[in-house]
């Protein structure tokens, strides 16, 4: 009998990318969602309607879960750049940590066999510069979490199996996986974390969609000096392993970080978009100090680090457990994320 799998936030960037694929590979499918889009409805005819706002601790999961085998759970509060909210922490935790807390619950509660975690790698911290290698992946639910939360600066000092998440995004989703090792050691109920860095395809907003409008208006760059290198995932990678950890019996109990496998630096990056669209990057050379110099005194200091920081993962732990390797290559993702754009 095929599995039932339910997946939440599944009108989202990856949760919707999942369902999708989930029902190509002919699996049984309920999908938790905001609305459902008419011009781009999903292709499910069991749908549980769920606010995403009312995910929380008091959300009631019991019809989304009633005989689900499997959960794939994909909805969060989002990370933004500017922050608007007075207290930023105790809203991602409200959605990010007490909503997970309360869906592992009614999980064990229904019966369902598996969680699958979509966490982030900023659980990790923000970057790999000054670190003696990338950031790797612990296997056994365990470990403390650092003394400080928000401000937390990654350091040397971490090991590459720690965590140093520095804003309430990466705090909330860090405390989101310490409630479910913690259910999970008390019920039996399987736990898989996914950690992925940023991902990009088809529909990609926020930082992607932004280069990309660059790239496409053929404003010259100031980035042709920057030689960081950046770990990212395609959506259709990303989507292939979180459907890989439904059944595989390797995996429960597992923290995963995943990436393409194929760092790039920003001007890499930026060339690979401007071949998608039959064009040359545009890129010229001011110093990295500069450009960091110059993000401050705009108050856009996260954004220019991102360009020209590094932040590399070892996903080679997923590799050896499940024997896996992204289907789609580094040039091709970027060629359906332009395409999609």
């Amino acid at each position: 009998m095929r599995p039932l799998v339910a997946v939440t936030g599944a009108t989202g960037f990856v949760g919707h990318a999942v369902v999708f694929e989930l029902v190509s590979s002919g699996l049984n499918v309920r999908a938790a969602v905001r609305t459902v889009d008419s011009s781009s409805p999903l292709p499910v005819s069991d749908i549980t309607y769920l606010a995403l706002e009312d995910v929380d601790s008091h959300t009631n999961w019991s019809a989304t879960l009633t005989g689900v085998d499997c959960v794939i759970h994909c909805a969060a509060r989002a990370h933004v750049m500017h922050e608007t909210d007075a207290d930023a922490l105790a809203a991602y935790r409200a959605v990010n940590t007490q909503g997970t807390r309360r869906l592992a619950e009614h999980a064990v509660a229904a019966g369902v066999r598996r969680l699958v975690f979509l966490s982030s790698v900023k659980v990790n911290g923000e970057t790999t510069d000054g670190l003696p290698r990338p950031f790797g992946a612990r296997n056994d639910g365990g470990g403390s979490p650092p003394a400080a939360g928000p401000g937390l600066a990654a350091s040397a000092s971490f090991a590459r199996d720690h965590v140093a998440p520095e804003d309430a995004y990466g705090v909330s989703k860090w405390e989101a996986e310490q409630a479910l090792w913690e259910i999970s050691a008390k019920t039996g109920l399987e736990v898989v974390v996914v950690r992925p860095p940023l991902v990009y395809g088809s529909g990609a907003k926020g930082n992607f969609a932004r280069l990309l409008k660059l790239v496409r208006s053929g404003v010259p760059l100031p980035l042709g000096s920057v030689q960081n290198k950046r770990s990212l995932i395609g959506l259709d990678n990303l989507v292939d392993l979180l459907i890989r950890c439904i059944d595989h019996p390797a995996v429960a109990g597992q923290t995963f970080l995943v990436s393409d496998g194929e760092d790039l630096s920003t001007p890499d990056l930026l060339r690979h978009m401007a071949a998608a669209m039959g064009r040359s990057a545009r890129l010229f050379s001011v110093p990295v100090s500069l450009l960091r110099l110059a993000g401050s005194a705009l108050g856009k200091r996260a954004e220019i680090d991102r360009l020209v920081g590094s932040l590399q993962i070892d996903s080679s732990q997923i590799r050896q457990v499940l024997g896996w390797a992204p289907p789609v290559s580094v040039e091709e993702g970027i060629r359906r994320m332009v395409k999609g754009a």
